[in-house]
């Protein structure tokens, strides 16, 4: 899989960390930076590209994962889950189809955030499943009110 991580740099550390493991499983990372103090930079150009098809999936990190989870959001296409657990890390997938994940380098030990990567990317969402629907809705949603 392409992975495209970006985060601030409060998560510096924590990315090259996350990087190295998914590559360690196989997949395919791209370092989109991290020097930017200004978080929603990095994390909407990270949704911006998987949105276009440039990666499979985003990974953003900040201080907490709140406010790259928000700035990504704000891109059409892009929907980013901010995971604090392996709980949440398998539901953005299997849930919510997230496109990207969002985690907060002073909230999430290394070994944590680990695991939450690995969960997260090692499922995929059916859409026939029950929250299929629930998914689709949000699509529609952003359709119809879209400028």
């Amino acid at each position: 899989m392409k992975l495209a991580f970006g985060c601030d740099p409060n998560a510096a550390e924590l990315k090259a960390t996350l990087m190295a493991a998914a590559q360690a499983w196989g997949h395919d990372v791209t370092d989109l930076g991290s020097d930017d103090p200004i978080y929603a930079n990095v994390a909407t150009d990270v949704a911006e590209k998987v949105v276009s098809g440039e990666y499979d999936r985003g990974i953003l990190l900040c201080g907490t994962g709140i406010g790259v989870s928000i700035a990504a959001n704000r891109v059409k296409g892009a929907y980013c889950a901010c995971v604090a657990d392996a709980y949440q890390a398998e539901r953005a997938t299997l849930s919510n189809n997230a496109n990207l994940i969002a985690m907060g380098a002073q909230v999430l030990g290394a070994e944590t955030a680990k695991l939450c990567l690995k969960l997260y990317l090692d499922n995929e969402f059916d859409p026939s499943s029950r929250s299929g629907v629930k998914v689709a809705r949000i699509a529609e949603y952003e359709d119809e009110h879209s400028k």
